[in-house]
């Protein structure tokens, strides 16, 4: 479980006496996600999400709850932060900045059929056009960040993972014209998305529930989120990519956000781009790890196959049906 700063249920109890949701009657870790501690509450007047926040850019979080509260109010399915009495978003739990946000249904799937490929995709395109106006900082994981986790990896290498390493950076700094850009969600994962089943086959259900983690959500180009999601979602164990699974992303992304030629030729670089990056978050957990109670530490050898996969496609651009 991924709980960095434990939280008793005294304290708890204090710091909810700034809402007007009632006493809490349940506390729970939340075994997902790597850069917060989160839990499960419940209140005499519903069930909520409690956020402390750990590895967040204190002075970015205010943007991070309005850009929740913006998209929410625009029909996307987010968790919306719970105003206290006084009107804030944000508070401060145990020495962390904290906040309280509504809790979604439904849960997250490993392995995605394509119509939930489909389904993220077309949710991918309209926060798009949700947040595409809506005022942003640049997402907190782009160049300058790439360039200094690599300079601090280096060192700290393997000869053939530096190698490889150094090789790709050079690759990525010759990446070419700007690609239409606006508010990017920069981490939609499986475990980032729940899925509301019923029936005998719950695992199988393609109606979105909600979009998690927000917290490297800034200013990108949209096709570098959407190969995000693609190098997750449609990724096959030696790291390769899943043709049914890839064409029911592009095909539901496109008939809602269409892409343009331009983005169409870039895909193959905005692929090895997303793999480059989330190799590199992962090094940086492997190698410089942050003390905590009880932290996930994901093996960065997932996606070092996933960016020599990537590496070894045809340059060609992407043809939608």
């Amino acid at each position: 479980m991924s709980v960095f700063t434990s939280v008793s249920p005294a304290q708890l109890a204090d710091w909810l006496q700034r809402y007007d949701l009632g006493a809490p009657t349940a506390l729970a870790g939340i075994a997902e996600g790597v850069q917060n501690s989160n839990f499960f509450v419940d209140t005499e007047r519903g069930r909520h999400v409690l956020t402390l926040f750990e590895r967040v850019d204190p002075a970015q979080l205010p943007f991070y709850l309005d850009l929740m509260a913006h998209l929410a109010q625009h029909g996307i399915p987010c968790p919306a932060p719970r105003p206290m009495r006084d009107g804030r978003l944000l508070g401060e739990l145990n020495g962390r900045p904290a906040a309280l946000f509504s809790r979604l249904q439904g849960r997250s799937v490993i392995v995605p059929t394509p119509a939930q490929c489909a389904a993220a995709g077309a949710a991918l395109a309209r926060l798009h056009l949700a947040g595409r106006d809506f005022p942003a900082p640049p997402h907190p994981c782009g160049p300058a960040w790439i360039e200094a986790t690599a300079a601090r990896l280096l060192p700290r290498l393997p000869a053939a993972d530096a190698t490889l390493l150094a090789d790709e950076l050079a690759a990525w700094r010759a990446t070419g014209t700007a690609l239409p850009a606006g508010v990017i969600h920069a981490d939609l994962f499986r475990d980032n998305v729940l899925f509301v089943g019923n029936g005998q086959h719950p695992e199988q259900a393609s109606q979105i529930g909600g979009l998690l983690d927000f917290y490297f959500a800034g200013h990108g180009e949209f096709l570098f989120d959407l190969a995000i999601v693609a190098n997750d979602w449609c990724a096959t164990a030696d790291g390769g990519l899943d043709a049914g699974r890839l064409q029911a992303l592009l095909a539901a992304y496109h008939a809602c956000r269409p892409l343009t030629a331009a983005e169409c030729a870039a895909w193959p670089r905005q692929l090895r781009a997303a793999a480059l990056r989330f190799w590199l978050s992962r090094l940086e957990d492997f190698h410089c790890p942050q003390p905590g109670e009880t932290v996930t530490v994901r093996d960065p050898e997932a996606f070092r196959r996933i960016l020599l996969q990537r590496r070894a496609l045809a340059d060609a651009p992407l043809r939608l049906a």
